[in-house]
């Protein structure tokens, strides 16, 4: 059976309230997980996960579940000489939609220029389950979600803390006080931020559901797994091994209910494989369209392979493949 109505409108659930105790432990493991913690001049924390400080994929696991708003678990994993990679990320949801979509989703921008921040310009784009609570997005009003918390919890993917103009809007669109709000500060350059973007591989194939038209309320599980590459000091370079992860790596699994022709439809839609631009490397790709996102082909942005199963049916297809040998020509040197 479809359900056709907002998929998070009957949502109890805040996502910044259950992300708060994972927040929580990771402040107090701090120190073990290569993090530095301050409070900035008003008042908000401010973790760094890869900037000074050292940061670690244990950091990337833990923060990529905060991202979730505590709706998801990230796990490592070994992998066999048959997959081609040594070291695995898997994600998982029993609310993929409100974990992915309502909370991971970088779909907030930030921005100040020169003048504002009387420096440099800065640019990102928010993560995390404190979007919820400035509801930004027009994707809110079509998950029907809004967190009400009196805390909140962003990522940002910087290699610098945000300037006070961004901070002091942060604060006025959350309507949270200074001290109620904690900023993870997560290059890509680091294990941190590589992992927590790798962590996205099932978020990535939610979106590219929303970019379909598919029901996202007929969206009731999910599962994701995604090779977990060494980060690079080059942003760019950085930011292309992320995205390759998950073009050519990923690997999902969604649950849906509803009609069979749509659940075919998207597994023959989702893949990778069905952008124009599949099959070169995305730092290759991005520097041809001189760094200009939106010149990037749209149907690039999604796992590598899926599988869509119908609850309602029984049935399940399966549509897209990896290219492992691609991401090993791009990652690995032989000794």
């Amino acid at each position: 059976m479809s359900n056709t109505s907002p998929p998070a409108a009957a949502s109890g659930l805040s996502v910044n309230l259950l992300a708060r105790p994972l927040v929580e432990r990771l402040l107090a493991d701090a120190d073990a997980l290569g993090l530095q913690l301050r409070r900035d001049d008003s008042g908000a924390r401010i973790v760094d996960a890869g900037i000074e400080a050292r940061g670690s994929v244990a950091a990337g696991l833990q923060i990529g579940e905060i991202c979730m708003g505590g709706l998801g678990h990230v796990n490592l994993r070994s992998g066999g000489s048959a997959e081609g990679w040594p070291t695995w990320l898997d994600v998982r949801s029993s609310q993929p939609v409100l974990a992915c979509l309502g909370s991971q989703y970088a779909g907030w921008s930030l921005a100040a220029t020169k003048e504002e921040t009387g420096g440099k310009k800065f640019f990102s784009l928010g993560s995390g389950p404190a979007r919820a609570l400035a509801v930004k997005e027009k994707l809110f009003a079509e998950l029907g979600y809004r967190d009400h918390a009196p805390c909140g919890v962003l990522v940002l993917e910087v290699d610098r803390a945000p300037p006070k103009i961004v901070i002091d809007k942060l604060l006025r669109d959350c309507g949270l006080a200074a001290e109620a709000l904690t900023l993870i500060l997560t290059p890509t350059t680091s294990l941190a931020g590589t992992t927590q973007v790798v962590a996205r591989v099932l978020e990535v194939a939610l979106h590219k559901a929303h970019e379909l038209g598919f029901a996202l309320a007929n969206i009731v599980d999910g599962a994701g797994t995604a090779p977990l590459p060494s980060p690079s000091a080059d942003g760019v370079e950085a930011m292309g091994r992320t995205n390759d992860s998950i073009l050519y790596g990923g690997r999902v699994h969604l649950t849906v209910r509803g009609d069979d022709g749509a659940a075919r439809e998207l597994a023959r839609a989702l893949p990778s494989r069905n952008s124009r631009d599949h099959g070169r490397s995305f730092a290759e790709i991005f520097k041809e369209v001189a760094y200009d996102f939106y010149k990037i082909d749209g149907a690039l942005f999604a796992p590598a392979e899926v599988w869509v199963s119908n609850i309602d049916s029984g049935n399940t297809w399966h549509g897209g493949a990896p290219d492992m040998a691609l991401l090993q020509r791009l990652w690995l040197q032989e000794a």
